[in-house]
């Protein structure tokens, strides 16, 4: 569970799971479906009028949750707290997922034009974007201080008393703790099929499989694959589960001068046998990639790239060329947070003491990714939209969030590639620049991904439910035709 729920500020593994059912983008997509095929959203129709300029028609009639109507004011305000943000946790997101926005404006009543700074090949998908959903303006602006004025407090307000135009609202949140959606009846689109949702937190895995036997739960999430035949083997129940369009990941501090050479991060890769932790971990339905790229960028798929490779043997020499004297690597993880996360740590202190390297592996719960005193530590990459650009873009562009952290400093030669891939509309240059890209990561190494996860969920039998392979990881789709029940 979340300790606040605010779809512009978030980009969370855990916060992603629940925005879906509560807030709308402007443009909707098929989420049956891995391409992108775009639909009607809180936008009816739409044009691009130039190469830098999109105009949206706004639907009518739709209904905040709190009462008020969605006017033109509230998709500008929205759009422009993240465009033009000032409030520290909105910058982050205009640098990773919006840095080419320039302006959001009304053209009338019932019409918004979006201006890029560049050529934007990709306008449709970032207002299909969580980050861009619609919130409600003067609902906002009225809970703290001057309702006049968009305050810092009011968008941390607003993180605890979550508003938006979606067919569940959300009438209780204890944050890290309990959610509680209501279906809401004023909704634009088809009504939801549950009156009432309780989403609660139980950390533990046997606590979930034991509520979901007893059946005080109806679905639970993260299931490691060595506990699925417990609940397949229930008559009660079943198991859904799909490779989720994410990479657990290990990344290595750049700017801490013990990993400052990079024929030291080169051979912490090279002596990672990423097979093997599909195999012992996943029962090998995880998907070891290539390169850093994933199904759902379509044309951009591109895995004939050799990014990333296990060879101990290189690793054993890059280290002797390194110098490396047997200093120990921290390696920071979190116990519980990434499905096997903490096992996948273990294995890899193993892999690196097989070409003499001491791992000490650090358990927190607190984030250490702009720690400088960082060295390496589990993570995740997320596809937050189906393009490179939303998935390695966000994390690993010039203005991505390792960028905006401290742990990566990509040189002029690597920003001139990046932005040869990210705003050329030609699909070969894309290709090619991508390409350069993955040859720097490879040379020079911040990250490496180990494996796309088969993340893995356990329900009743009674529940017709799974995940789809065009939603971004982990969303819980409650809405209407995505879920049912015998009773239905």
């Amino acid at each position: 569970m979340a300790p606040w729920l605010d779809p512009g500020r978030d980009f969370s593994n855990v916060g992603s799971q629940f925005y879906f059912n509560t807030f709308d983008p402007m443009i909707g997509k098929d989420h049956t479906k891995v391409e992108s095929v775009w639909e009607p959203g809180l936008a009816t129709s739409w044009k691009q009028t130039s190469p830098t300029a999109i105009e949206l028609k706004i639907r009518q009639g739709v209904t905040f949750h709190n009462g008020d109507p969605m006017t033109v004011e509230d998709v500008v305000f929205s759009l422009d707290r993240i465009i033009n943000a000032t409030f520290p946790p909105y910058t982050v997101r205009q640098r990773d997922t919006l840095p080419n926005m320039a302006k959001v404006e009304a053209v009338d009543a019932e019409t918004i034009r979006v201006t890029a700074k560049k050529p934007e090949p990709l306008f449709e998908t970032l207002l299909n974007v969580q980050q861009t959903m619609i919130v409600p303006k003067k609902y906002i602006m009225g809970l703290t201080g001057d309702p006049a004025v968009a305050e810092p407090s009011d968008f941390e307000a607003f993180a605890l008393k979550p508003v938006g135009t979606g067919p569940y609202k959300i009438v209780e949140f204890v944050p890290n703790q309990k959610l509680v959606y209501e279906r809401f009846d004023r909704f634009w689109g088809a009504k939801a099929p549950f009156q009432r949702v309780v989403v609660q937190r139980i950390p533990e895995l046997s606590s979930r499989i034991t509520a979901l036997k007893n059946g005080e739960a109806d679905l639970i999430t993260n299931v490691p694959p060595d506990q699925l035949d417990i609940i397949a083997g229930d008559g009660k129940l079943k198991v859904e589960g799909m490779q989720t369009p994410l990479f657990h990941v290990v990344i290595f501090n750049t700017q801490n001068p013990k990993m400052a050479d990079k024929r030291l991060r080169q051979a912490l890769s090279y002596a990672i046998d990423r097979r093997m932790l599909n195999e012992a971990l996943w029962s090998g339905k995880a998907k070891v990639p290539t390169s850093h790229t994933f199904e759902q960028f379509g044309a951009l798929y591109m895995p004939e790239l050799n990014t990333f490779e296990y060879n101990p043997e290189k690793a054993k020499q890059l280290l002797k060329e390194a110098g490396y004297d047997g200093f120990p690597i921290r390696y920071d993880i979190q116990a519980a947070y990434y499905t096997n996360g903490l096992l996948a740590a273990q294995a890899i202190r193993e892999m690196w003491a097989e070409v003499g390297v001491k791992m000490e592996i650090n358990v927190t719960e607190q984030w250490t990714g702009s720690d400088p005193t960082m060295m390496a530590r589990g993570w995740s990459n997320p596809m937050y939209f189906p393009d490179p650009a939303g998935s390695f873009g966000i994390m690993w562009a010039p203005t991505g969030n390792s960028a905006t952290e401290g742990r990566f400093r990509p040189d002029a030669t690597y920003a001139e590639i990046w932005d040869r891939f990210r705003f050329s509309t030609d699909l070969v240059a894309r290709k090619r620049a991508f390409a350069e890209l993955m040859q720097a990561i490879k040379n020079d190494p911040p990250v490496l991904p180990l494996y796309q996860p088969y993340e893995s969920y356990g329900l009743k039998q009674t529940i017709s439910w799974r995940p789809l392979p065009g939603h971004i990881p982990y969303v819980l789709d409650f809405r209407a035709g995505r879920i049912a029940t015998a009773s239905n």
